[in-house]
């Protein structure tokens, strides 16, 4: 179940980060956008995680 959280903070994380330098036109990712929604989707990821971890792998 770790294995399965740190996957999906990971790749929510970047996935949120990327979608906020979008938003904000900057690509170096340290924009406030880019922050936040790294943080949310780090977040969600957590919650995929352990959803996935918890159903799939007992």
């Amino acid at each position: 179940m770790k294995l399965m959280i740190t996957i999906g903070i990971t790749v929510f994380g970047f996935i949120g980060g990327w979608l906020g330098a979008l938003l904000d036109h900057n690509p170096s990712g340290l924009g406030a956008w880019s922050l936040t929604l790294g943080t949310i989707g780090s977040f969600v990821g957590i919650w995929v995680g352990y959803k996935v971890g918890k159903n799939y792998l007992g």
